[in-house]
């Protein structure tokens, strides 16, 4: 696949801006039309989008971009985790770094086991410096995990 980034769109189905809030058009509508979706997408070799992360999800690890729902999908393969969420927390050395939110599906599962497995499988930058486990992730009424909660 090729590189990420932002999906601008354009076309007669697509908003024309923000009811009476110009400022805020202006932030997602360009000169030339298109509306920045805040989606982050690539292209497959087959030639169609595949939308990878949201914008304001992504984490600035050293300059680079780390989309979480890379590293949710490697936490997800391992046995003793029922569900997980990532996060960027703020970092003194690379500016941002990625954290874990993890519920067990087994209770001895520890945070040294969740690096490893991660470290086994992405790239270090990737990697999460930190590991926290709750009983629930908060959700959406529909079931979407709720970052911006765990950022909170």
């Amino acid at each position: 696949m090729g590189d990420s980034g932002e999906v601008h769109i354009r076309g007669p189905q697509v908003m024309a801006g923000y009811w009476n809030r110009p400022e805020e058009t202006a932030k997602v509508i360009g000169k030339d039309g298109f509306f920045a979706t805040g989606d982050i997408g690539q292209f497959t070799p087959e030639g169609y989008l595949r939308i990878v992360d949201r914008l304001k999800d992504m984490v600035l690890v050293s300059g680079f971009n780390v989309y979480p729902n890379e590293i949710e999908d490697v936490l997800a393969a391992h046995p003793g985790i029922l569900e997980a969420a990532v996060i960027g927390i703020p970092d003194e050395q690379s500016g941002e770094a990625v954290k874990a939110v993890v519920v067990r599906k087994d209770p001895s599962l520890t945070a040294e086991q969740v690096i490893a497995h991660c470290r086994a499988s992405l790239t270090g930058y990737k990697v999460p410096r930190q590991v926290e486990f709750r009983t629930t992730l908060p959700k959406s009424p529909v079931g979407k995990i709720l970052r911006r909660e765990l950022r909170q």
